[in-house]
């Protein structure tokens, strides 16, 4: 679709004062650690498992060295390796035994030399390691190739994977190009992963390693199978962001929810906690190549979404901004928005288009994710069947980059085969149907959509600029997304946040980001 005439001064603005936004909370974010930060940092270096009581090793080893932390995990882990010439994974066993402690690791200047050496050299294998996972997504889809834009994107969540994987496979084979494994009710507010395959959730499967694996393996083959490459989703906020980033990666996922201003506000995450993790996760994140997403789309769910448009794009520059810094390049920034204007408003189809067409035209080389309407379904199949038809056509028509598709049955129970089977069918009959609609006309300036969306950016860059004068931590205190206040010492996690002292010690932070700025193209 032709792009709209915005104020390029106007959106100059908002990216300045989004930078402006977001530079005292990186400093913030440059003096703090945290306890998942530091386990993430053993994963990455290659501890895994559990003990005798299924504690995982990075939270046994990461627990019994707490007042070590201000100066990181990682030179007190490879000094005991080195004084016991042990491995990685038998030093994080004995530690979970209770038979090494961290505490007695050497300090002599001349043998932390030794310790540097040998964790810069575990560092770099980490690295490697991720970068490997990425090379193989690489070659599967230039092998495969890859679909068209809008991407289907379709969820599976019936708590055991191996029925997941049975319905995610049904769901490519139906044409569906990326698969998200919803994440079991409340796994975000525990503060460790859960190990191994699990057969048991509510509202969704467990985000563990070993499901990670299984699922890939499975649309690995299905990719194949069908000749083009299917992506795999899943959710990496909560206490445990930059851990299940860590997993992701090593399981060579292709997308991400990202987002601790979702965590923070939707899940009641300490503001701190999360976004001291989020930096790490997203400096993984890069160097997999993984898109991440961002949770911009929720606002709309408890706000009434006319009239808190302009939240959705304040907070999609700040998270912009963030990302940047992080290292993550455009094309892994999908940010996230959703079609969740009333169905009953005058003309709501055409503030559904402006804005969605603002947002592409503010974000053109970003893959946004464009989210159904879910507040306003109500049971009513048909009339459900409807509007996400609506919602594909308008997908289409503004160019979205990943479409989560509607299912009639929203609002009743977890999506069935059939309900999956219809929805990715109607999303192929709209775009095909209208895949060149947008070529076929202009916008006025002065038509509604026009107008709509030029309000809507001069509202947000106002939004801007009250955070800016606040400060984030402050706005996110009285409420100013999502109609949800939460304050800088409330919510989970705030105990898990440690400052660094002057010898913190953690190359990942440096080798993740040059590993992101050398990646494939």
């Amino acid at each position: 679709m032709p792009h709209l005439k915005l104020d390029q001064a106007l959106v100059d603005e908002a990216r300045a004062i989004a930078s402006h936004i977001v530079a005292p909370v990186i400093d913030y974010i440059r003096m703090h650690t945290t306890v998942a930060i530091e386990r993430t940092t053993l994963r990455l270096v290659g501890v895994d498992g559990v003990d005798e009581e299924d504690v995982p090793l990075p939270n046994r080893a990461v627990e019994s060295a707490l007042p070590l932390l201000s100066g990181g995990i990682l030179r007190p882990f490879v000094t005991m390796m080195l004084q016991n010439n042990l491995d990685v994974q038998a030093t994080a066993a004995a530690i979970g035994r209770g038979e090494l402690s961290l505490h007695e690791a050497r300090t002599e200047n001349e043998f932390l030399t030794t310790v540097d050496t040998e964790a810069r050299r575990l560092v770099r294998e980490g690295v490697t390691c991720i970068r490997a996972r990425r090379a193989e997504r690489a070659a599967m889809v230039e092998e495969l190739g890859n679909p068209p834009t809008p991407w289907l994107y379709v969820i599976v969540a019936t708590g055991n994977i191996y029925e997941d994987i049975v319905q995610a496979q049904a769901a490519a084979r139906q044409g569906a190009d990326v698969i998200a494994v919803i994440r079991s009710t409340a796994q975000s507010l525990l503060d460790y992963v859960p190990y191994g395959p699990t057969t048991e959730g509510f509202g969704g499967t467990y985000a563990t390693q070993a499901n990670f694996k299984l699922m890939r393996a499975a649309l690995d083959e299905t990719s194949r199978e069908v000749g083009r490459y299917v992506r795999l989703t899943n959710y990496c906020s909560g206490l445990c962001m930059p851990e299940i980033a860590a997993m992701g990666a090593l399981e060579r996922l292709d997308m991400m929810l990202n987002d601790a201003l979702y965590g923070i506000i939707f899940r009641d995450i300490n503001m701190k906690r999360t976004l001291v993790d989020q930096l790490f996760s997203r400096r993984i994140n890069a160097a997999a190549g993984i898109i991440i997403n961002t949770g911009e789309d929720n606002y709309l769910t408890t706000a009434d979404a006319l009239e808190a448009e302009h939240t959705v794009i304040a907070s999609q520059f700040i998270n912009e901004r963030f990302a940047q810094i992080a290292g993550i390049p455009p094309e892994q920034m999908g940010l996230g928005h959703a079609f969740e204007i009333d169905p009953s408003t005058p003309n709501h189809l055409l503030y559904e288009i402006a804005s969605a067409q603002l947002i592409r035209d503010l974000f053109p080389d970003k893959p946004i994710k464009y989210m159904p309407p879910t507040r306003h379904m109500d049971g009513n199949i048909f009339r459900g069947h409807v509007l996400d038809t609506f919602f594909n056509l308008v997908g289409v028509l503004t160019g979205q980059g990943i479409q989560l598709l509607g299912m009639p049955t929203e609002a009743i129970h977890t999506p069935l085969l059939q309900d999956r089977f219809l929805s990715i069918r109607s999303a192929l009959y709209v775009f095909n149907a209208a895949r060149d609609l947008s070529e076929q006309f202009d916008w006025r300036e002065d038509s509604l959509v026009a107008r709509f969306a030029s309000q809507t950016l001069r509202d947000a860059v106002e939004l801007l600029r009250e955070i800016d004068r606040l400060g984030l931590f402050k706005g996110l205190e009285v409420g100013l997304f999502a109609a949800i206040k939460r304050y800088p010492e409330g919510g989970r996690g705030l105990d898990g946040v440690i400052k660094r002292n002057e010898t913190y010690f953690n190359p990942f932070y440096e080798e993740l980001l040059a590993s992101s700025r050398n990646s494939f193209v």
